[in-house]
């Protein structure tokens, strides 16, 4: 083939390849090789065929073979190049620079821009390859040919910053060798040679940048100075090169004048500068300026971290002796003599060869407080003087903290001299010496030539060791008693080191001592500002205790509460703190501080004292009594006497002011005591007998009877071994006196001294027994009253009380020097303008007594006084103005005052409707108030009649008729004695009538017959007291006798009515005059003999005369409801209770009525009944004791137990029933009835019961309750012990106690033998005890017949009947136990028993419906059942009547609608209506008639309504159904 034919196949090659056609192309390729063997193009051609079919080693063989031909040809290096690319494979990655770096060479003569992008391409290869110095050739390559082509300056000036950026970069990831380094600076320099401003903004960067660089270059030392020098004659102001050239110094160690003046000089540019302080400190350490180098150290570091700066800190702190810094600097340096501090952690091989590291490592020891280990690290051979020096300093440094019993000061002292001289120059041996000869004892700290000396030679050797003029300060302060020089020690102690708390708590304390109040303050600021948190205690307690003795409180708090953070148990700076808190007034704080520093020092007394101040600042002054107490029982502390003595005295006054003067006398007599205790101790205290004085005066206040004070035989006057005597009102007066005197004697200046004795002379002076014929008569007393006084004024004449007590004696009778009077309590208004006296003769009563009410709203004198003028004018605001007194205090004459008018307003019978006795009356409570008050009057003033008449009436009001009769009999007794027969014959009046209530009949008769029976209340009562006695015909003839008194037609009917009554209790026949109340009578009767006829008659006649009011309503409701309830009508009897409440609703009477009734007659509203007793009980404290317990009587009816409400049961309400009145036998029942009630729940839980064993207690309280009943209610309470007994019984059976029960039984027959009751209630037991014994046993006919005559012993007992009915039934004696029932419903009816009736009905139909759901043929039982349902009916609703009814209808007509509808009726009924039992029982045979009649619809209807009411038992039954 010829030339012309490769030409055609390479042709047609290349339009394959441009056709994308390669295999096609290899084909021809090969035929030209076949022709040519070295064809270059053919080669070419195809290694980018194979290279496009993915063969990359056949590409690369073809494009090698093309290269090899033809070296200088591009095309072959271009398809290279691309093939090596476009390939993943690590041999074509290494040798592709070198193609790159070919095409360069290439491009470099042909083709300048393909040069470039090549010299990029390659660039990022070397680059990523980190083939440095191969990319500085390149670029300096690169830069050469822009410099051939004379390219624009500032495309070079980019150029060579670019490179100066990537050999940079280069150099910090540490991978440049020497000529790299070279190629960099170079490149800096030629592009600062380009630059163009200079100096300018990209010039100061790139000098900027070209000192780093070079700082990172160490070498080139000479370049940094050059640089640096030049960047800081272009830029002065600029820190970097300072900073450069101070870190290079500092890294060579180098201080000369250059590396001074650089430091200085880049501190004047930034004085925060780390390098410049730390290089200013290494010098200082050099030049041996310790305490400069550590303070420009520790601020450089702070700037900038140093492992040299570190250690040249350590180096300087360990000169200073700061050997705590010091390891603190080397383990933040990580420097070696951190390891070597800890060397006893190190394990170093055969560490015993080496002495100085066995002299640390017993120094370590040391420093552990292991002293034993330390004394065997001493060396024998010493070989050097450094190891004998480290050697003997540990021996003696091990000497000094061992035991006495161990060492000897022989030994310590040899060791000593052994260091000294071995090393004569360390000042630290001389101060060890020193201190040796200091710890000797006094007589070688005496002498100058031994302890001193060796000081001073130490503090000469070494001037930074501080504990040397610590140790001076000692002895100039202790032996040379030198405090000034003592203080410039301490001083100079603590400036070397400011840890030593010692030395600065001494020089503080000197200079406070010396009056360098300035100096102390400056240094106490300079320590607290840099302390940290939790540090300088001492500093902070000094400044705070400084603080404190300059009255700054709160400053001192502050510093206190700082220094307790440093420390929290020391119980010192609780102290303190507490005396800050207390002088701020902050008591709280305070009492909390005292008891924590009680807490950490238990025996410190002052911390108690402290306590027991502020409670009794507090007014706490039981729970100071009880601190202080706690003191003088260790010892007799003065201060704690006289602070018991005071709370004791101010207790005494407070209960003084309550009337409670009995323990008020035993505090008085407690208080002399404890004060003459302290008196003993300290009879130079005035303020001991001023006290004394106050505690005997105190018994002024209360009556003669009760002021009898047993007081020390010594302070009585009398020889100390008399027994301590007892002293009256005036013996404990005159003890008084002479307590005053003697504390005037000490100090006779005090007004107030003068003061107390005056008054003390003033109350002397009002006592009964004082006469005129005695030399210390009372208008001699008075006289030296006014003198005492008048002192007292003359010393302090600024002080109104003295005034004002000089005018109460100068108007006293005696003296009645009214002008004088006057003119003192005038000065006392001119004296104080809030003063609360009123001023006589100056202005109209009322208005001084209004100025002295706006002035002092809670003196009581001026209501007094007000009240007075208001009963005097006749206002209506009387009785409200004394009210107000009793509130403020008890005051003897507001108290009178307001029982008088409580008693006028009670008296009078035609204001009860008023709003004026509403208000005074009902709402402010009054009745209780004025008798609490005048109980209290009664309890100091026992010789006022008056008081006791009053407070015997309103006892009376209160029912309280115990109080009432013995205030009656004082109010006699008092007056029998005094001439006012008028008095004398009301009160016996009174006395007698609260005879007749107590049940005192024969008593009251004698009493009444003692008056004059002149009065026609007199006379009554005595009637109804022969009437009450049994003596009728004495009773008609009083009656007679009052009937010719009587003035008013009103009360001659009165007086009429009780003659007929007493006639028909012996004619049995009744002719009255036709008032409200003889209706009432006759009305009470007919319901009495069960005369329906008449007593509706009457009551007719009754409510025909209108409404009344108060207990007219409330007995005509009652006449209603007992009408109702005779006549069978009860479901009216609710109705008419409720009637009267809605139309009375303010009356608590009718609350309580309704709460009584609605659980014997409608016990389905019980829950109503219940909160009606709650109505009643919040309206009226007398009607709440009774309405509780009806309140609790229907939450028994209701079934509320503990279990359903945790916080309103019939538990609960019975015990708050007990607590109000503990005498009702009935409440004690109650209470019994609650606990079986919650017994019994827990039996039907299936719980153990949580009350057991209280029946026999409850019913031996209920029988001694009942023997202080009154006669008339004796029949019931029987009933109520019987029912009580039979209560007992049926727990014990509940419980399973038959044995116990059948004991109780026989121990109530021994006290009463054939009581029916109880042998019911014991048959009844026997026979249970026989049908547990015997499970399914059958009784014979004789026990049947012994059963049936005990039940018809107790005819009326409804309950033995059902008992009866029971047995029977138990014995399958259906018959009998029908009959049994129905007698049972014979005798509810007979008795009116409305809720006996029901229960016999609804048992009746439960007997009967037995067999008919057993399905025994016959409609008996089912007549029965109807029968006695609609009977229930008819009596009211009753749910269970219509259950048994719904369940006949299910057993006789399962599948009926009627029975659906039945069913329906309860299960689908309000909840409140009907029980949750009948609603359950009915779900569950509704249910069951569902299922039979398979309707899916409705009993998903009734599961829904199951879930909603939360009726669990029926979702289960359905789930057994399906």
């Amino acid at each position: 083939m010829s030339s012309k034919e490769v030409k055609t196949a390479l042709k047609s090659a290349r339009e394959a390849i441009k056709n994308k056609e390669f295999k096609e192309a290899l084909k021809h390729c090969k035929a030209v090789l076949k022709l040519e063997k070295n064809n270059y193009n053919a080669w070419v051609f195809i290694g980018l065929a194979a290279s496009e079919l993915e063969q990359p080693d056949q590409s690369q063989t073809a494009y090698k073979k093309a290269v090899e031909l033809e070296p200088e040809q591009l095309l072959a290096w271009q398809g290279l190049a691309n093939l090596y690319e476009k390939t993943d494979q690590w041999d074509f990655k290494v040798e592709l620079p070198d193609i790159y770096q070919k095409l360069v060479d290439l491009y470099a003569c042909s083709d300048k821009t393909k040069c470039y992008e090549m010299i990029k391409k390659l660039s990022d290869v070397y680059q990523s390859d980190k083939e440095y110095l191969k990319l500085a050739k390149l670029w300096r390559q690169l830069l050469q040919l822009k410099e051939e082509e004379s390219v624009d300056k500032k495309e070079l000036l980019q150029l060579w910053q670019q490179m100066t950026q990537l050999l940079s970069d280069c150099l910090k990831e540490g991978g440049q060798d020497q000529e790299t380094q070279q190629h960099l600076i170079t490149a800096f320099e030629k592009a600062m040679v380009l630059m163009d401003p200079v100096p300018g903004e990209e010039h100061k960067k790139v000098s900027a940048d070209y000192v780093k660089c070079l700082s990172n270059l160490p070498q080139e030392e000479v370049k940094i100075k050059e640089a640096c020098e030049s960047m800081l004659t272009l830029y002065p102001d600029q820190s970097y090169p300072l900073e450069v050239l101070c870190s290079h110094y500092l890294r060579k160690g180098v201080h000369n004048e250059d590396a001074l003046s650089c430091f200085s000089r880049l501190l004047a540019l930034d004085p925060n500068s780390g390098l410049g302080h730390l290089g200013l400190g290494t010098k200082a350490l050099q030049e041996g300026r310790y305490k400069d180098a550590i303070k420009d150290l520790a601020q450089g570091l702070k700037k900038k971290s140093s492992s040299t700066g570190w250690y040249s800190l350590a180096e300087a702190q360990l000169k200073m002796h700061r050997y705590s810094d010091c390891a603190l600097s080397c383990s933040q340096g990580g420097c070696y003599l951190f390891c070597i501090s800890n060397c006893r952690h190190m394990c170093i091989p055969d560490a015993g060869k080496y002495p100085v590291l066995m002299a640390l490592k017993g120094r370590a020891y040391l420093n552990k407080g292991q002293v034993e280990q330390a004394w065997q690290r001493k060396g024998k051979n010493c070989t050097s003087s450094f190891v004998c020096m480290s050697v003997y300093n540990l021996w003696h440094c091990s000497l000094f903290r061992s035991p006495c019993k161990h060492f000897s000061f022989a030994l310590l002292f040899f060791s000593f001299l052994m260091a000294t001289s071995l090393s004569p120059d360390s000042g630290e041996y001389f101060f060890l010496l020193g201190k040796l000869y200091w710890d000797m004892g006094e007589e070688t700290r005496k002498d100058r030539t031994k302890a001193h000396t060796h000081f001073l030679k130490a503090a000469k050797l070494d001037p930074h060791l501080g504990c040397v003029f610590r140790y001076l300060g000692h002895y100039y302060r202790e032996v040379a008693s030198d405090p000034g020089r003592a203080r410039g020690c301490y001083k100079k102690a603590f400036e070397l080191d400011d840890d030593d708390a010692e030395s600065g708590a001494a020089s503080v304390d000197l200079s406070m001592e010396q009056g360098h109040m300035a100096a102390a303050l400056a240094s106490l600021q300079s320590v607290i500002e840099k302390a940290t948190p939790g540090s300088a205690k001492w500093a902070w307690m000094r400044r705070g205790l400084y603080h404190l003795k300059v009255g700054e409180h709160q400053q001192a708090t502050a510093d206190l509460q700082a220094a307790l953070r440093a420390d929290p148990e020391d119980w010192v700076c609780w102290e303190c703190l507490g005396e800050a808190y207390l002088n701020r007034h902050s008591f709280t704080a305070a009492l909390k501080a005292f008891s924590k520093a009680h807490q950490l020092q238990p025996s410190s007394i002052y911390s108690v004292y402290q306590a027991a101040a502020i409670k009794q600042t507090l007014g706490k002054f039981k729970e100071a009594v009880a601190e202080y107490l706690q003191i003088t029982a260790q010892q007799d502390y003065v201060p704690a006497l006289k602070g018991l003595g005071e709370c004791q005295l101010a207790l005494a006054k407070s209960l003084m002011e309550d009337c409670r003067d009995g323990g008020a006398i035993d505090l008085i007599q407690q208080a002399i005591q404890n004060l003459y205790r302290a008196v003993t101790l300290r009879p130079d205290l005035s303020c001991l007998w001023k006290l004394l004085g106050d505690a005997c005066t105190a018994v002024s206040t209360v009556s003669p009877n009760r002021a009898q004070v047993v007081v020390p035989a010594e302070l009585a006057g009398l020889h100390p071994n008399t027994q301590n005597p007892t002293l009256n009102k005036a013996q404990a007066l005159k003890v008084g006196e002479r307590c005053y005197a003697r504390a005037l004697k000490l100090m006779s200046e005090v007004p107030s001294l003068w003061y107390d004795l005056g008054l003390n002379l003033y109350h002397q002076s009002r006592l009964p027994s004082i006469t005129e014929e005695d030399q210390n008569s009372p208008s001699l007393l008075l006289e030296k009253a006014q003198l005492c006084l008048k002192k007292a004024i003359m010393k302090d004449s600024g002080n109104y009380c003295y005034w004002n007590a000089l005018g109460v004696i100068s108007m006293s009778k005696g003296v009645e020097n009214f002008a004088l009077a006057q003119h003192c309590f005038i000065k006392s208004t001119q004296v104080e303008s809030n003063v609360s006296t009123a001023p006589f003769k100056c202005l109209l009563a009322h208005e001084a007594f209004k100025i002295a009410q706006s002035l002092e709203p809670l003196y009581v004198n001026c209501w007094i006084g007000q009240a007075l003028i208001a009963e005097r004018v006749g206002s209506y605001d009387t009785m409200d103005l004394f009210r107000h007194t009793t509130e403020l205090s008890t005051h003897i004459e507001g108290v009178k005052g307001y029982a008088f008018w409580v008693c006028s307003t009670l008296l009078d019978k035609n204001n009860r409707d008023s709003e004026l006795y509403r208000y005074n009356i009902v709402q402010m409570n009054a009745i209780s108030a004025a008798q609490v008050a005048l109980s209290k009057y009664t309890e100091r003033i026992q010789s006022d009649p008056d008081a006791f008449i009053m407070l015997g009436f309103l006892n009376e009001h209160l029912q309280l008729k115990r109080q009432a009769l013995h205030a009656y009999q004082r109010a006699v007794e008092l007056l029998q004695s005094m001439t006012s027969t008028e008095e004398l014959a009301f009160a016996l009046g009174s006395y007698g009538r609260a005879l007749c209530t107590s049940g005192q009949w024969e008593e009251a008769v004698r009493v009444y017959n003692s008056t004059p029976l002149q009065e026609l209340s007199d006379l009554v009562g005595l009637a109804l007291a022969y009437c009450r006695a049994g003596l009728i015909s004495e009773s008609i003839n009083a009656y007679e006798r009052a009937l010719a008194v009587a003035s008013s037609e009103k009360e001659k009917a009165y007086i009429l009515t009780a003659l007929a009554l007493l006639q028909h209790r012996q004619v049995h026949s009744i002719s009255c005059t036709p008032i409200s109340e003889s209706l009432l009578c006759l009305c009470a009767l007919g319901l009495v003999h069960n005369d329906a006829t008449l007593a509706a008659a009457a009551l007719s006649e009754l409510l025909k005369r209108g409404p009344g009011s108060g207990n007219v309503v409330e007995q005509r409701c009652l006449l209603t409801c007992t009408l109702l309830a005779l006549q069978g009508n009860y479901s009216a009897v609710q109705r008419e209770a409720s009637r009267a409440v809605h139309s009375n609703p303010g009356n608590p009477s009718l609350w309580a009525l309704l709460s009584r009734l609605v659980p014997q007659y409608h016990p389905r509203k019980a829950n109503g009944g219940a909160m009606a007793g709650q109505v009643a009980c919040l309206a009226s404290m007398t009607q709440g004791k009774r309405a509780l317990l009806h309140s609790g009587l229907n939450q028994l009816a209701n079934g509320r137990h503990s279990g359903e409400d945790s916080h309103r049961n019939a538990l609960k309400t019975m015990q708050r029933a007990v607590l109000l009145c503990p005498d009702d036998p009935a409440t004690w029942a109650g209470l019994m009835a609650a606990c079986h009630t919650e017994n019994t729940s827990c039996y039907l839980s299936g719980s153990a019961p949580r009350i057991q064993g209280l029946e026999q207690t409850l019913m031996s309280i209920v029988s001694e309750k009942v023997q202080s009943v009154e006669e008339i209610e004796r029949p019931l309470v029987q009933t109520l012990e019987g029912w009580v007994l039979q209560q007992a019984v049926t727990g014990l059976m509940l419980g399973g106690q038959l044995e116990q029960a059948e004991a109780l039984c026989s121990q109530v027959l021994n006290v009463s033998p054939e009581h029916p009751a109880v042998m019911l209630s014991l048959t009844q037991v026997q026979c249970h005890h026989l049908l547990v014994a015997n499970t399914g046993a059958v009784l014979p006919d004789s026990v049947l017949d012994q059963l049936n005559k005990t039940v018809m012993m107790n005819p009326t007992n409804v309950g033995a009947w059902h008992w009866l009915a029971e047995v029977y039934r138990s014995q399958g004696l259906l018959v009998q136990a029908v009959m049994a029932y129905k007698q049972s419903l014979q005798i509810a009816s007979q008795l009116g028993l409305h809720s006996s009736q029901v229960a016999s009905l609804l048992r009746l139909a439960l007997l009967a419906l037995g067999p008919c759901m057993a399905g025994i043929p016959g409609n008996d039982w089912t007549d029965l059942i109807l029968e006695a349902t609609t009977e229930v009916l008819k009596l009211g609703s009753s749910p269970m009547a219509l259950l048994f009814q719904a369940l006949l209808q299910y057993v006789t007509k399962m599948a009926a609608r009627e029975t659906r509808r039945l069913l329906e009726r309860l299960v689908y009924a309000p909840s409140q209506d009907i029980p949750v039992t009948v609603v359950q029982v009915a779900g569950w045979y509704l249910l069951r008639h569902l299922h039979a009649k398979n309707d899916q619809e409705l009993i998903n209807v009734l599961l829904q309504h199951a879930k909603k009411n939360g009726h669990q038992r029926l979702l289960e039954f359905h789930a057994t159904l399906a």
